[in-house]
């Protein structure tokens, strides 16, 4: 077959009258966050800051110009999602990765799309061009591409682009944490019942590196803290990994094939490069801060950096029961 499918990387379109994922000419409009979230959690108001942290929007306002027949598929996707959300971690946990993948890349690509919109408006209104480095953008058109899996024949096949870790989480029943990382293409949730983690193109790499905690984790429900550990170690990772990811791709009179191509050292270079207590230490500071936990009680001088992953004399799992701190 000779798909052709929408690039808006290739001119850099970001128009509210062409939809985000297909590129069809649209009166219409999505909210980026299901808007069930936003009213079951209560967040709908609070305010996120776009790329320039000089202008803010409320959750609720965050809407991606949308072709209806995109939305339909957008609709059909959060319905499955929900229906597992709502039964729980074993529902969620049995879900596809690919719908995982799907409906949580809608948030983190839809703040995307907001972020290069309103930049490429802010530097029109200057008489400025509107560019992105070639690093970003390969990136991001490779994440918009595996996005329209949902609208068009564009199929997973052998190792996955991603990382999708799921665990039963212990937090307070009104409680629902979000983080994502738009540059890095991570995105972390947790609320009353499970923990998710999502890293959209590692192609595997940090979910294998885990692997020994991961193994060490079943049979557990997660307290809040080692849950932010967690998510701390794969974004660090992220951070230090050192390859790109690659993709092989077949087109078939059925679909195209994406086919991630597991990373492995290259060119002389490990593919983690050093690990870094000290950075290590101010980035789950910042994850920690909410308990009090500072950098300098992470780090002391002639002890091993604090974990409530692993017992760092023993290496044994620590027990979430014995964690004291409140959830």
């Amino acid at each position: 077959m000779n798909l052709a499918l929408y690039n808006p990387y290739e001119d850099l379109i970001f128009d509210a009258h062409f939809c985000f994922l297909s590129g069809a000419l649209t009166t219409e409009s999505m909210s980026v966050f299901p808007e069930w979230v936003l009213e079951q959690f209560g967040f709908g108001d609070e305010r996120i800051e776009v790329m320039d942290k000089m202008k803010t929007y409320r959750f609720s306002e965050l809407r991606l110009p949308a072709a209806p027949e995109v939305i339909q598929k957008f609709e059909a996707l959060d319905k499955t999602f929900r229906t597992a959300f709502d039964s729980g971690y074993e529902a969620v946990a049995a879900l596809d990765e690919e719908i995982i993948f799907q409906w949580s890349g809608r948030i983190v690509y839809g703040l995307i799309y907001l972020e290069l919109t309103y930049e490429r408006n802010r530097l029109l209104r200057e008489g400025k061009e509107f560019t992105l480095s070639p690093y970003l953008k390969r990136r991001f058109t490779l994440f918009h591409l595996m996005m329209q899996s949902l609208i068009a024949p564009v199929k997973f096949k052998g190792r996955k682009p991603w990382s999708i870790v799921v665990f039963p989480l212990k937090f307070s029943a009104d409680i629902f944490t979000y983080r994502d990382d738009t540059v890095n293409l991570l995105f972390q949730m947790g609320v009353n019942g499970f923990g998710m983690i999502v890293c959209f193109q590692d192609n595997g790499a940090l979910k294998d590196k885990m692997a020994g905690t991961l193994a060490k984790m079943q049979g557990y429900v997660l307290h809040p803290l080692q849950f932010e550990e967690l998510y701390a170690h794969f974004h660090y990772l992220d951070y230090i990994l050192q390859q790109k990811p690659e993709y092989r791709f077949e087109e078939t009179d059925e679909a195209l094939y994406v086919e991630a191509v597991e990373m492995k050292p290259k060119d002389g270079r490990p593919l983690f490069g050093h690990w870094d207590d000290n950075i290590f230490a101010q980035l789950l500071s910042n994850y920690w801060s909410v308990y009090g936990i500072e950098r300098e009680d992470i780090l002391q001088f002639q002890k091993p950096r604090l974990s409530y992953l692993e017992n760092p004399y023993t290496t044994e799992f620590v027990d979430p029961e014995s964690i004291t701190l409140p959830y």
